[in-house]
């Protein structure tokens, strides 16, 4: 076969075809790889490595050391044998017990955020920086309640963590926890989130909050008050506890939400306590009877039971028997999102409420105001 012969019949065919599959490739780079995917089922990759994230939020975790003065005998107090002890010296009566824990700092003007169990009762409270730095810390508040305390270093430099948006939480996503575990040091632990809007309270775990986020990262004693991060790095809530019914904690932990934690943080720095929004309603979930009895195609929303005289819900038109199905764009599927909802909103707040009323969408905007100390109801 001749030279030019074979460069018609095949070599010519060959680039041309070749030309145009790369062609295709370039300009429909979705094309690449299909044959080696299995038909029907997503590709999804995630990063080899959470170094980034961990390199944005470590620097804002800290660890956090506290010494509280305590009895150094049950039997100090007994009438037959305090004579002994109250001849003992103040420093022989007292030894001071050592708490640790982790705090994140989420302002740059030293501002952090850890637990209450962590510095409860606590004569002295001192605060280390991943760059080795240590500072004094000043307990500006409390809120045993939501188990969150607020103190405050005087250092330069500091890095603030970038809160991210716990409300868009998905179970399945990837999450870190950087804490202080049994004092070793500075730790990462890695995990997704297993469950959002928990309610913890029949586990025994007291508080007032009802919408817990929930996952399976590695949470030891020590990593109270640290942070869970996202996969960028972004602050996602403060841990804070774990279920333990059997001396295991199972693989579940839970954490704050962060835009409630900043929320009560605020209240603290601005007012010394927190400050919950009001709208002057008592409602209830809606069960299957009660739906059906006010023709609702569903259970999701809360029932007002009870309307507060010249309270926001009252002068924005509500009414006993109208179901709240949104604040401003969160559904309130139940009472303990309704909670949740209110939690981060405080008085001055103009909120957005969708109901149903005689089985029409409506909507109406409040004012969300401060509780009464006392009221009356209509």
């Amino acid at each position: 076969m001749s030279l030019q012969r074979f460069l018609q019949d095949w070599a010519i065919p060959a680039i041309i075809g070749l030309a145009v599959a790369i062609g295709l490739l370039l300009m429909f780079p979705h094309l690449r790889g299909q044959s080696d995917k299995t038909v029907g089922i997503p590709d999804f990759h995630g990063p080899a490595s959470y170094a980034r994230a961990v390199n944005l939020a470590a620097p804002a975790v800290v660890n956090v050391f506290s010494k509280r003065a305590v009895r150094q005998h049950p039997l100090a107090t007994h009438p037959l044998f305090r004579h002994l002890f109250d001849n003992l010296s103040q420093l022989q009566r007292e030894r001071m017990h050592s708490n640790l824990g982790s705090g994140v700092i989420v302002d740059s003007a030293g501002y952090i955020l850890t637990n209450y169990h962590v510095i409860s009762d606590a004569n002295e409270i001192a605060v280390q920086l991943r760059d080795g730095r240590a500072a004094q810390a000043e307990l500006i508040g409390s809120e045993p309640d939501f188990d969150l305390a607020v103190l405050k270093i005087d250092l330069p430099n500091l890095t603030a963590i970038t809160v991210g948006e716990p409300d868009r939480a998905q179970v399945g996503d990837v999450v870190l926890a950087i804490g202080n575990p049994f004092g070793v040091g500075q730790t990462v632990t890695q995990g997704i989130v297993s469950a959002t809007g928990r309610d913890v309270s029949s586990a025994g775990i007291g508080s007032l909050l009802q919408n817990f986020l929930q996952t399976d990262a590695a949470v030891n004693p020590g990593n109270s008050g640290g942070a869970l991060v996202d996969a960028q790095g972004q602050l996602l809530g403060i841990n804070t506890s774990v279920l333990d019914q059997s001396g295991s904690a199972g693989g579940i932990s839970f954490a704050i939400p962060a835009n409630i934690a900043l929320k009560i943080m605020q209240d603290i720095i601005e007012f010394g306590r927190v400050v919950p929004g009001w709208l002057g309603i008592e409602a209830q979930a809606l069960s299957p009877r009660l739906a059906r009895s006010f023709n609702l195609a569903s259970t999701n929303g809360v029932i007002i039971t009870t309307v507060y005289n010249q309270g926001p819900a009252q002068q924005a038109g509500l009414k006993p028997g109208d179901v709240i199905t949104h604040i401003n764009s969160d559904p309130i599927n139940d009472g303990k999102h309704g909670v949740a909802a209110m939690a981060v909103l405080k008085p001055g707040d103009v909120v957005t409420i969708t109901y149903v009323r005689n089985g029409t969408i409506q909507q109406t905007q409040a004012t969300v105001s401060e509780s009464p100390k006392s009221g009356s109801r209509r």
